[in-house]
C-alpha cells in the first residue's frame, strides 16, 4: 500500500498529521499490507506527489482558505488534483483542503463563519449513501473558522460532484446549513472535519494545561468539559475514528484490485 500525505499544516504544530500516520500504520498490520508513507510538504516548499501512489491524503492547515489564490504551491497543489482526478486515484481531502477545492472547482461559497466552529458536533448523512457504515447523525470533531455554503448544484451536477454530509439541524438559528462532505469525482471525496481525529489522543491533548486554558479561555468551560465527555463515548468519535478512513481504504485498494 503505497500513500501519499499532502501535508497542507505548513510547519505549524498539529495532532492530524499523527492520527493520519497512525491509522496507515494499524490498517497495513491488520490487513497485512507492507506500507509505504511518503510525506509533501505543499505549502512551505511547494512540494506535490506523482501518480505512482495507490492511495492521497491532503490534511487539514490553518488559516484562510482565500489568501493563497494565485500562489505558486496553489498551482502545483491543483495541477496534482487535476492528474489525480483524470487518472481515478482515490484521494480524501481533509478540512483545508476540502474548502480549497470546492473554491477552486467553484462548487459554492468558501466563507469565515460568525463564529468559530470547535467540539464534537452531530453531522447528517444524504442520501448518496457514502457512509452507510455509520449512524445518522454521526460524530465528527470540527475545528474551523470557515465554511462552505451556497452550493452551485447545477456546476456540481456538471462535474458529477454531490453532497455526502450536511451540518448538525438548527431549527431555531436562520443559518444556511454548511456542506460538511462532498464527493469530488468518481474516487475523490472531501470532509470539512476531522475524521482522523482519535477520541483517545485528543482527549490527552486538551487536557494540556496550554491547550486547556485556550480552550476555556476561548469557548468557556462548558464547551470544554463537554467535548471531554463526547470524547469517552465510544458511540461518537470513536466510531467515527474506527469507520470512516478505513472505509475508504477498503474502497481505495477494491478500485486497484
Amino acid at each position: 500500500m503505497k500513500v501519499a500525505i499532502l501535508d497542507m499544516y505548513e510547519g505549524v504544530p498539529n495532532e492530524g498529521m499523527r492520527c493520519i500516520r497512525e491509522i496507515l500504520a494499524a490498517y497495513a498490520v491488520r490487513h497485512s499490507l507492507v506500507l509505504q508513507c511518503d510525506e509533501y510538504e505543499v505549502r512551505i516548499a511547494a512540494q506535490v506527489p506523482d501518480l505512482s501512489y495507490d492511495i492521497y491524503i491532503s490534511t487539514g492547515g490553518p488559516g484562510s482558505p482565500l489568501d493563497s489564490e494565485g500562489s505558486e504551491w496553489e498551482h502545483r497543489y491543483f495541477g496534482v488534483m487535476e492528474a489525480l482526478m483524470k487518472a481515478s486515484k482515490p484521494v480524501l481531502l481533509i478540512c483545508h483542503s476540502f474548502q480549497l477545492m470546492c473554491r477552486y472547482l467553484k462548487l459554492g461559497n468558501v466563507c469565515r463563519r460568525r463564529s468559530p466552529a470547535f467540539g464534537v458536533f452531530p453531522v447528517h448523512k444524504t442520501t448518496a449513501g457514502e457512509f452507510e457504515q455509520l449512524p445518522d447523525p454521526f460524530y465528527i470533531v470540527d475545528s474551523r473558522n470557515w465554511q462552505v455554503i451556497g452550493l452551485d448544484h447545477a456546476r456540481m451536477d456538471a462535474i458529477g460532484a454531490s453532497v455526502l454530509a450536511l451540518e448538525k439541524e438548527r431549527p431555531h438559528v436562520p443559518l444556511e446549513r454548511a456542506a460538511m462532505a462532498i464527493r469530488f469525482g468518481p474516487h475523490m471525496i472531501g470532509t470539512q472535519f476531522h475524521p482522523e481525529a482519535d477520541a483517545t489522543g485528543m482527549r490527552m491533548y486538551l487536557l494540556q494545561k496550554e491547550k486547556k486554558d485556550q480552550v476555556l479561555t476561548n469557548y468557556g468551560a462548558e464547551k470544554y468539559y463537554s467535548m471531554l465527555e463526547q470524547l469517552s463515548d465510544p458511540d461518537k468519535i470513536m466510531l467515527t475514528y474506527d469507520t470512516l478512513i478505513p472505509a475508504f481504504l477498503n474502497n481505495a485498494l477494491s478500485i486497484q484490485s
